[in-house]
């Protein structure tokens, strides 16, 4: 691995948002598709784990570290491949800010991206658990990827329909995780105007604010200070946006629990399926804004939990527990984490 710069005993903390876990044996950054290939395959030849890492605002690391190496993904690249009347498809490099991405494309008045606004992290992030806001998902306007494929040691193309995208959730950390280092995405955006129904938070701040006049900026704009008004800043408060995945659960189940909480939300998955929003769950089990072990759960959206003072893994891993549990005791539902872990 002499061709790189790699850097030995690297604290986690120091590059993920939640600021917890201990160290990386190795980490490198790269900064094309080469070079990212070339790091991948020398791990593999030398019989150890890579793991590439983005922003760091979805990924949290465990109290031993990782050991392999970490690969920060820092490939760039803005390039309008496709254009039409209707369209405009745009390849971007998995190392670009997604939001700085997000600015531009709603600024050209494209839309599919544009209540993706204010989700940090990178590019290449964004297939690997399906990121998505307020109605919308990567899945929604992704054409294709290209990876480093670690099993056929090949630069490969990926179509969205070999991504096995679901609600969060993607091949990248599923069955195939480990095996692919995104280096490009390819996304097709419209030149349409964004059209209602919005997501019923959005509609509500939209209504609220006399916003009649729906472009992709002005949709952009409303999703930015929602989640500045819900999410704390990971560079002030150390957290990863929403810890748990929110619950899907099947029809019959959501027809028992209206029995007794008749008020509890729902979304209409169709297949007899109803998704639930887990931050309602954590905060009528009644731990909204309590400390455990360190952990807060956010006063503003029990979604999400705040590194007020834990110090280890181990202090999060508890916090969680305690919060399974007491929304699995409470509704009988067992919620999921949503970052990484390495």
């Amino acid at each position: 691995m002499a061709v790189m710069d790699v850097h030995t005993n690297i604290p986690l903390k120091n590059y993920l948002t939640m600021k917890l876990g201990g160290s990386a044996r190795f980490m490198t950054t790269v900064t094309s598709s080469d070079e990212l290939a070339a790091a991948c395959k020398n791990a593999t030849a030398q019989g150890i784990r890579f793991f590439i890492l983005g922003g760091g605002s979805n990924v949290i690391a465990r109290d031993e570290g990782f050991d392999g190496i970490v690969i920060r993904n820092r490939i760039l690249g803005f390039e309008i491949i496709a254009d039409d009347s209707a369209s405009t498809t745009v390849k971007l490099g998995a190392g670009e800010n997604w939001d700085e991405m997000v600015a531009k494309l709603t600024g050209m008045g494209l839309t599919g991206v544009e209540a993706m606004s204010a989700i940090p992290g990178t590019v290449g992030a964004a297939p690997v658990q399906n990121v998505g806001a307020y109605g919308q998902e990567i899945a929604d306007t992704l054409v294709s990827l290209e990876a480093y494929d670690s099993v056929s040691d090949k630069l490969v193309t990926l179509q969205n329909a070999d991504c096995g995208f679901a609600y969060r959730h993607s091949i990248f950390r599923g069955d195939q995780a480990g095996r692919y280092g995104i280096t490009s995405i390819t996304i097709r955006l419209y030149k349409s105007s964004p059209q209602p129904p919005f997501y019923e938070a959005l509609q509500k701040y939209l209504d609220e604010n006399g916003i009649t006049l729906y472009t992709p900026t002005a949709i952009r704009d409303a999703v930015t200070a929602i989640r500045k008004d819900k999410l704390p800043d990971p560079k002030l408060l150390p957290n990863t946006g929403s810890f748990f995945k929110n619950a899907i659960i099947e029809k019959w189940q959501l027809d028992e629990l209206h029995k007794t909480w008749p008020d509890m939300p729902s979304f209409d998955l169709g297949e007899k399926q109803a998704k639930i929003p887990t931050g309602w769950l954590i905060e009528q089990a009644g731990l909204k804004g309590q400390v455990l072990h360190g952990m807060k759960i956010h006063d503003k959206n029990a979604l999400v939990l705040i590194n007020e003072s834990a110090s280890s893994y181990s202090d999060l891993a508890a916090a969680r527990s305690e919060i399974i549990a007491k929304v699995r005791d409470t509704f009988r539902i067992q919620i999921e984490q949503e970052p990484l872990e390495i």
